[in-house]
């Protein structure tokens, strides 16, 4: 296969921040973005980063309370604190610098997400990073599940020279593949790179692919990005070259897009109307478990 440089389509500051509950202050990059609608991304229907902020110090936990999902999946990313969450179907745990929390809500479960207890009672950093990951509508009534994907068991590729690392989160790099299950193709990627540092990421063209800057500067087949910046590519070549200006932390995802309808309202990801209203009606009846907040 011929390479062929992959195009910037745009490089997408930050939107103005909302809270998600009263513990996330986040930037919703898509489907809210003019530039990205709720396909553009597909696989990946949402992103909302939360750009780093300093919570003080606080006896009750912040967070979300109880709300239900169903049809897709949501990846939590920490970058700094804690987050701790419990779901309707029992799984519950903490994820803390450097971790993953990926559950799979399809058929539908109730969930909430709070700062951890400790990191609360301290105050601190806190940076994250949500996504909702879309389903087939084959999948989207299966079971749900939950992956606990730690710091210390994600793929690591080391880059040549010690200039940083991909940690590989879903899918591949160079051979090195990532411990999540995910329904369709894709990658997840957090690219560690020191100053001066370049590699090259290979994707097919078709597959739709972005990158948050977390930290640092970059430039991106020629453009320049800084943190907090979300850079999206075009679908028209499959090479992506990167060089750290100065340290950097990128979020890289790319994907196979899912080309079916989207019905989506609230916490319910949904391919017709009608299944959106029975979602509503299933939660009403009690369908999706007991969660007290």
């Amino acid at each position: 296969m011929i390479n062929k440089i992959r195009s910037v389509e745009a490089v997408i500051a930050p939107p103005p921040p909302h809270m998600v509950g009263d513990g996330f202050r986040v930037h919703n990059f898509f489907p809210g973005s003019r530039l990205i609608d709720k396909k553009r991304m597909s696989p990946f229907f949402l992103l909302d980063y939360n750009s780093k902020i300093e919570f003080a110090p606080k006896d009750e936990p912040r967070g979300v309370g109880v709300h239900p999902h169903r049809g897709f999946e949501t990846v939590t990313i920490a970058y700094h604190g804690k987050v701790a969450h419990h779901d309707s179907a029992g799984n519950s745990g903490i994820i803390g610098e450097g971790d993953v929390q990926w559950m799979t809500a399809a058929s539908g479960l109730l969930h909430k997400e709070y700062h951890e207890k400790e990191f609360s009672r301290k105050g601190g950093l806190f940076q994250m990073v949500q996504l909702w990951v879309n389903l087939p509508a084959k999948y989207k009534m299966s079971a749900p599940k939950y992956q606990e994907i730690t710091h210390d068991s994600m793929g690591v590729y080391s880059l040549p020279g010690n200039n940083g690392v991909i940690e590989v989160i879903a899918g591949e790099y160079n051979g090195v593949k990532g411990p999540a299950s995910t329904f369709t193709p894709l990658h997840v990627y957090n690219a560690r790179l020191k100053k001066a540092a370049k590699t090259v990421f290979d994707f097919p063209a078709d597959y739709n692919t972005g990158l948050l800057v977390v930290e640092g500067n970059v430039i991106v087949n020629g453009e320049t990005a800084s943190a907090d910046h979300f850079v999206l590519f075009k679908n028209d070549g499959n090479q992506i070259n990167i060089e750290a200006t100065e340290d950097a932390v990128l979020l890289v995802l790319s994907g196979e897009p899912i080309n079916e309808p989207i019905a989506q309202y609230g916490p319910f990801l949904m391919n017709t109307w009608d299944e959106l209203e029975q979602a509503i009606q299933d939660v009403n009846a009690g369908k999706f478990g007991v969660l007290e907040d």
